[in-house]
């Protein structure tokens, strides 16, 4: 393993922050869905609104990947010029 692949690249931010966000926010719909399940009285409507963290997390997330991949294309192309 050489120390590039210890390095973190551009885009492993967004992946690592929007993996947090999205568990926020997985948390958050299951504890507003637990009072619809077992009868009680739903929650107040802030409580609805953190459950879509969920698809903000996936969208950040998404975003650091589509940013890692460019970063190794770019990476990529010189290579590729240099064997043809």
């Amino acid at each position: 393993m050489s120390d590039s692949e210890l390095l973190p690249g551009p885009g492993d931010r967004l992946v690592r922050a929007g993996g947090v966000i999205f568990a926020v926010g997985a948390v958050a719909t299951v504890i507003t869905v637990v009072p619809l399940l077992i009868g009680a009285d739903p929650l107040p409507t802030a409580a609805y609104l953190v459950s879509m963290l969920m698809g903000l997390g996936f969208a950040v997330a998404a975003a650091g990947l589509l940013r890692s991949m460019a970063h190794q294309r770019a990476l990529a192309r010189p290579a590729a010029r240099d064997e043809a």
